[in-house]
């Protein structure tokens, strides 16, 4: 079974060197593939350094253009199953086996690494999750299935959805609006506890000011995403 990690990153260089040094101490089996989209910084110069594969975006394309890139590698290599893994730091490797366990028992289709289950319970600022939990109000009612954590980016998918996300993936907001386009294409979600850091060095893209404004945003996209047809 060839398993894919995919790590999109956007100025890193900081970062860069833990988040490897991390997935070399608790991972095996899998191949590492790193999207620089479009980094001013050394970001490629530092991962190919290190032995990893790396694709290059001619300029700053955003999140949703990254990660189809990989899932567009993955499908056209063959991988079985692919993993999403954060440039920042703020995603461990050491909880990637548990989002791969119910793909390998068959019971998903794609599984949703949660920083708000279990007994861990990761801190964000108040404005950021009071749209977090908005955005899983909506999200969990549309779906009809309960998500904790519909921004997180830390996600595994089987042979299938790479299939699918490698030909139709958001731009805008990807990781809740691929939430609601898996549903209406009939794909299994299941959600697992994961622990995650907070960013070492750097700035999120989504400040504390900006979280109010992308809530509305994201909430019009998923609700246009439910009036799209997908293929199933």
């Amino acid at each position: 079974m060839r398993k894919l990690l995919i790590i999109p990153a956007y100025n890193e260089a900081q970062n860069i060197d833990r988040v490897l040094d991390d997935i070399n101490e608790h991972l095996q089996g899998f191949d590492i593939l790193l999207i620089d989209d479009g980094s001013t910084d050394s970001t490629r110069e530092l991962a190919i350094k290190r032995g990893v594969d790396v694709i290059s975006l001619p300029f700053n394309l955003g999140i949703g253009a990254a990660v189809q890139t990989g899932y567009i590698y993955a499908q056209r290599e063959g991988y079985d199953l692919a993993v999403q893994f954060d440039g920042d730091g703020q995603h461990r490797a050491d909880q990637v086996d548990r989002l791969l366990e119910p793909l390998l028992r068959d019971e998903a289709d794609m599984v949703l690494g949660s920083r708000f289950l279990g007994e861990n319970e990761y801190q964000s600022g108040l404005t950021r999750m009071v749209g977090i939990k908005i955005l899983s109000s909506v999200i969990s009612m549309l779906i009809g299935q309960k998500i904790t954590d519909p921004t997180s980016g830390c996600r595994a998918t089987n042979r299938r959805v790479i299939e699918f996300f490698s030909h139709l993936y958001p731009d805008d907001y990807p990781e809740p609006e691929a939430l609601v386009l898996l549903h209406k294409a009939g794909f299994r979600i299941t959600e697992v506890p994961v622990l995650m850091r907070q960013r070492h060095m750097g700035r999120s893209t989504i400040t504390a000011p900006r979280a109010v404004y992308y809530m509305i945003k994201v909430l019009l996209a998923i609700f246009i995403d439910m009036l799209k047809k997908v293929p199933s």
